[in-house]
């Protein structure tokens, strides 16, 4: 099981990386700061979700000076060897993906998870609970698809469905919509809302499954018996079908749709009290480590297989209690550490690769 073989070419500071990282153990990238740790990491991501942890921009990805980057990851499911191929093409507008397992276009995100699944730890990701709610929506909508890999159909159909109104909303170019304008949106606005409401049922599933799990990683990491919970927020009140009608000015003067699934968030609270304005950073940094550890074991549990585990220099962000306490709760199975710092006494990796011998 797990990632065997990762090549990079032309990808971040890489000019040509094979990095081979123990299928089943610890591996750490143990440089200096500078020396592309994090790339590799990044380049694992990319193999699953064509995108990037770190930035909304794939160019960036592109090594500099070089309008083309690969990035091929070689992994096994028991005795099937799969293999990830992505390709970024810079453009002079934008910047084209092409990915294929085993030769062939996948035809969805679930297609890839269904081979490798992620868990992600990242500094950033350490501040989901008081970060922006496109950050708990991504975090969501990934592991919907880790968890259910017939979840992925849900959100295509939505996605799709959402930039088909969108697109109907910017073609009255901030004009009272005619008559068969007004038509051609109520087509898209019944599609809409039996789209939202398939991905909002589907999140909720999700969350009931997931606030046991929360609690009783936080409980862990924190050492206190607090009470957790995560509610789901909706971005409208009432029906959504008279919603949109009401919001139809302000949707048709800014060009997209302005309230549906899109636009949702999930509260975390802790013992009644929402984490994201009324808890502690502790508090929060301890409730965004449960937030990944109870989505990597309810992969587990619902696949029966652990997914890969990327952890980019989060020790770092942690007191010493907590990063003990993290140590101690980390599943077994392939995991991927980057530091610059020396290793927590607790953790006994399989390999250690000092990134600074390689030439960029």
């Amino acid at each position: 099981m797990g990632l065997h073989e990762l090549t990079l070419r032309n990808f971040r500071p890489f000019q040509e990386l094979v990095f081979e990282p123990d299928p089943e153990a610890i591996t750490v990238l143990l440089s200096a700061n500078g020396t592309g740790k994090t790339s590799v990491l990044e380049a694992v991501y990319a193999l699953t979700t064509a995108s990037s942890f770190r930035t909304s921009a794939a160019s960036d990805m592109i090594r500099s000076g070089e309008h083309l980057a690969e990035v091929h990851g070689v992994l096994f499911q028991q005795q099937r060897r799969v293999q990830i191929d992505l390709t970024l093409t810079r453009g002079t507008r934008n910047t084209t993906k092409k990915m294929l397992v085993n030769g062939q276009r996948p035809s969805s995100r679930a297609s890839v998870s269904e081979v490798l699944p992620l868990t992600v730890f990242t500094p950033e990701g350490v501040d989901i609970v008081r970060q922006g709610p496109e950050h708990r929506r991504t975090y969501l909508t990934n592991l919907l698809t880790d968890v259910d890999l017939s979840t992925g159909d849900v959100i295509e159909r939505f996605t799709r469905v959402l930039s088909q109104r969108n697109a109907v909303l910017r073609s009255f170019q901030g004009e009272p919509p005619s008559v068969g304008q007004r038509e051609e949106l109520g087509v898209w606005d019944a599609e809409f809302c039996e789209a939202s409401e398939q991905l909002v049922e589907v999140r909720l599933q999700l969350l009931a499954r997931l606030e046991a799990l929360i609690m009783s990683f936080y409980q862990a990491i924190a050492q206190n018996n607090r009470a957790v919970s995560a509610q789901y927020e909706r971005s409208w009140t009432g029906e959504l079908n008279q919603a949109l009608r009401d919001a139809l000015k302000d949707d048709q003067y800014r060009g997209h749709s302005t309230i549906g699934p899109q636009r949702d968030d999930v509260a975390l609270l802790l013992d009644g009290r929402d984490a994201r304005r009324q808890a502690s950073q502790g508090e929060q940094r301890s409730l965004a480590l449960a937030l990944r550890l109870a989505g990597h074991e309810l992969v587990r549990q619902q696949r029966g297989l652990a997914p890969l585990l990327l952890l980019d220099d989060v020790f770092s962000e942690l007191d010493p209690l907590r990063s003990d306490r993290l140590l101690h709760l980390l599943p077994a199975g392939q995991t991927l550490v980057t530091t610059a710092s020396p290793l927590p006494s607790g953790m006994h990796p399989a390999a250690i690769v000092d990134l600074s011998q390689v030439i960029l």
